[in-house]
């Protein structure tokens, strides 16, 4: 693979990094005959990201020659690694008129080289694996609300929630009113929890067609790295979502560029006789038989690897009740504080209700095609 970034495109290309490295530690690099795609996911498989820069983007590009039986080569990065490259995008803009990226998979090298002012040229050699194909299957059409409002609007909104908040619940009034509201659990003491709730009116967004009372409750910080990379690129800003549970989905279309952020939410108890909690998020009930099914329907890992089709389902391990156990020691609570991903639910109780841990046993970390987003095939070799 072959391509030439000119001009103002090198800092989008840095924005779009910027964006990504709020997903996930690795950078998923897969050219194709549409355009060089740019992926991530992160670590509790709740959040898939996707930047895809079309032939046009591009002053030059060549995605590279593929055989009959085989497929365009695709490797990842280490996310720091590449990041490292575009960190400063006011010099970005201000010194580099040329961006080139070369895969070389003889040298197992992924090159960057920045064409600076006065002659200057920096050449960045990043190793990097092979992988397999990163990828969310996920439907916009069965969603049954669909958001569009300008960027800025969106990101005016949000500043009013501190920047630690983790999670927030967007949700649809009388009139074709949008809230946004900090998400707190029902566990919270009411005296000591501050709740901030901001509307804005039907007026505001260019479409709205959305379920009436519908809600859904998503973690902020990656989408406030979409936010900022919307902003900066003057896009608006779609989104589509079904029923609490089930993934919600922010696109931005433009003539050279595609994205995706796929997010999953919280689920909701309906019809239970527990009040609601004052975000609309009560506790979770236990899961249904066909609970893995129907995320599968609508969200799926998906591997295009051989050695794929012939691995062994795992198990499931069901979803936690939203409450502190109580005859836990307080170390194993500690710990798992500890071991939480950032951008992700904070802690595992919390983190269960987005996506039960699907995990192949005796190899942590290793996930399975019933995972609900996405995953590449690099464990198993």
């Amino acid at each position: 693979m072959k391509c030439v970034i000119a001009g103002g495109n090198v800092k989008v290309l840095g924005r779009a990094v910027h964006s990504l490295s709020r997903i996930g530690d690795e950078l998923y690099v897969e050219p194709t005959e549409s355009g060089l795609s740019l992926r991530a996911v992160n670590s509790s498989r709740s959040g898939f990201a996707s930047f895809l820069f079309a032939p046009l983007f591009f002053q030059l590009y060549e995605p590279g020659s593929a055989g009959p039986d085989t497929e365009l080569f695709r490797c990842k990065v280490h996310m720091k690694s590449f990041l490292g490259i575009f960190r400063s995008l006011p010099s970005l803009e201000k010194s580099v008129g040329k961006c080139l990226i070369l895969l070389k998979p003889q040298a197992s090298r992924l090159v960057l080289q920045l064409h600076c002012k006065h002659g200057v040229t920096k050449t960045h050699n990043l190793a990097f694996q092979e992988c397999e194909r990163l990828q969310a299957v996920f439907d916009i059409q069965r969603c049954t609300s669909h958001l569009c409002a300008p960027a800025r609007v969106l990101a005016e909104a949000v500043v009013h929630f501190p920047p630690t908040l983790a999670e927030v619940t967007l949700g649809t009034g009388p009139g074709g009113k949008i809230s946004l509201r900090n998400y707190v659990e029902d566990e919270a003491e009411p005296s000591k929890t501050m709740v901030t709730e901001l509307w804005l009116a039907e007026d505001e967004f260019q479409s709205v067609d959305v379920a009436p009372g519908s809600h859904i409750t998503f973690c902020l910080k990656e989408f406030r790295g979409l936010l900022s990379f919307a902003e900066a690129s003057n896009l608006p800003l779609a989104i589509h979502f079904d029923e609490p549970g089930r993934p919600v989905i922010f696109t931005l279309d433009d003539t050279v560029l595609e994205v995706h952020l796929v997010l999953a939410t919280l689920s909701d108890l309906q019809g239970s006789s527990q009040p609601p909690s004052t975000n609309g998020v009560s506790h979770l009930p236990a899961p249904p038989d066909d609970f893995t099914d129907d995320l599968e329907s609508y969200m799926a890992a998906m591997e295009t690897g051989e050695g794929g089709s012939g691995r062994a389902p795992s198990p499931t391990f069901p979803l936690r009740h939203p409450r502190p156990a109580e005859s836990q020691p307080q170390e194993e609570e500690e710990e798992e504080e500890e071991g939480a991903v950032p951008g992700t639910p904070p802690h595992k109780k919390f983190r269960s209700l987005f996506f039960g841990s699907v995990m192949t046993p005796g190899r942590p970390g290793l996930a399975t095609t019933q995972e609900v987003l996405a995953e590449d095939s690099e464990g198993e070799s």
